[in-house]
């Protein structure tokens, strides 16, 4: 790995993610209370023995970069290890990213100083854990140009996947971009399809001259997925690598975070009884930035007014006041007052829950107060008249709402 350079795409707008993303990156969103969303692929690449990596960002990028600053200079400089941010510099344009392939060209510079021999291109927004070196491994023994990390998805599902057709000796010869139906099947099973994990890894001599190709190319959309890779497979040995799971689970886990019901499924999954998503594996750590807050406290023994949390996650600084919480996921910091019932809900940081409020099945942003007897997640059209309602019914309450209902509660200023 130490002639390997990882790119992290880290510059989405994340449309799909609003309101979460409104005032934040979508890798710097929370995900599984302590953790934001980031932090699953860097720590496969710490796992993984790739020490190298630059984040790319652009959009709403402070609590992101305050976060890589904070959390992840964990590596020896002085060894020529790395994890370093580079924002928009339009060195070579004078556009902004412009889609996946134009943000890698747009850093070639950067990226030709360090003269790596490979490049690992990877996605700032997915929840999976992924040994990279065995990629590598196989990139290299196959003697490839570029190989995609694939992944078997059940053929009905194509809809939402970039679908690949390989041959028997794990060659890819074609492509499909989220096709209603295909008659493509995996060769690694024959009921299943392979589909693409948008985890693409590079000999850097071949890398670069295709960047600059598709750069010149104006009816080019700059997109790895969609242009660059689908015209290499004719002239370049592009293989499959078949997504072998780190989370020891029957069921690969692999997880697009990037809309509000799949975000929630997947905090959902690290919250269950037997987690989907381990968290708890001390042989595949998942690591982050934590500030100091003392331990989690649960008071109130009385009939009625018992503070308890059940089948879900409570992060440090959290009070359950004689309150009940089941299903759920609190962030750092959390209050819920006495008599209060939070129900299958994700809680940001610095929020308080007020007495007799009832929450279910809905997203707190951080730094709300909810307001004595607030009922939120049992009328959808109530609601919708107030806050964020997704078509699934999931209620997404941010920091607007605070501000309205009190003024002083929200402070924009505070880091995340």
């Amino acid at each position: 790995m130490r002639e390997t350079l990882g790119v992290l795409l880290a510059g989405g707008a994340g449309e799909r993610l609003y309101p979460l993303t409104r005032d934040r990156a979508k890798p710097a969103v929370t995900f599984g209370g302590i953790y934001r969303i980031i932090d699953i692929t860097l720590s496969n690449c710490i796992n993984s023995g790739l020490r190298s990596v630059y984040i790319l960002t652009q959009y709403k990028a402070l609590s992101l970069n305050r976060h890589i600053r904070e959390g992840w200079s964990i590596v020896a400089r002085e060894l020529g290890e790395f994890i370093e941010i580079l924002p928009p510099m339009k060195r070579v344009s004078d556009n902004w990213y412009m889609g996946t392939a134009d943000a890698v060209y747009q850093n070639i510079y950067s990226i030709g100083s360090e003269e790596p021999k490979h490049v690992l291109i990877l996605s700032g927004d997915h929840i999976y854990k992924m040994n990279y070196d065995r990629m590598l491994r196989q990139h290299r023994d196959s003697g490839a140009d570029v190989t995609l990390a694939t992944i078997l998805i059940d053929p009905a599902e194509t809809r939402h996947f970039g679908v690949v057709d390989i041959d028997r000796n794990g060659r890819i010869v074609g492509f499909e971009e989220k096709p209603q139906k295909t008659h493509i099947r995996s060769p690694y099973n024959p009921e299943m399809v392979s589909a693409s994990m948008g985890i693409y890894l590079f000999n850097t001599d071949v890398l670069i001259p295709v960047l600059l190709k598709d750069a010149e190319d104006p009816d080019s959309r700059h997109d790895f997925g969609h242009d660059i890779l689908p015209k290499m497979v004719d002239e370049y040995k592009v293989d499959s690598f078949n997504f072998i799971d780190e989370n020891k689970k029957e069921a690969l886990y692999w997880r697009d975070v990037g809309t509000l019901e799949a975000y929630y499924e997947a905090n959902m999954d690290v919250a269950s009884v037997s987690p989907v998503f381990n968290l708890y594996d001390e042989s595949w750590p998942i690591r982050t930035h934590q500030r100091q807050y003392p331990p989690a406290k649960f008071v109130f023994a009385e009939a009625g007014r018992t503070g308890t949390a059940v089948d879900s996650i409570v992060s440090m600084g959290c009070i359950v006041s004689g309150a009940m919480v089941r299903d759920s996921v609190l962030s750092p910091d959390v209050r819920v007052n006495s008599y209060a019932e939070v129900d299958s809900s994700i809680v940001f940081s610095h929020v308080n829950i007020g007495r007799h409020c009832r929450v279910r099945r809905a997203i707190i942003d951080r730094n709300v107060q909810l307001p004595e007897g607030t009922v939120i997640g049992y009328d959808t059209e109530a609601d919708r008249q107030k806050y964020f309602v997704t078509d699934s019914g999931i209620t997404v309450v941010t920091r607007d709402y605070s501000l309205f209902e009190n003024p002083v509660a929200v402070d924009y200023f505070t880091s995340e």
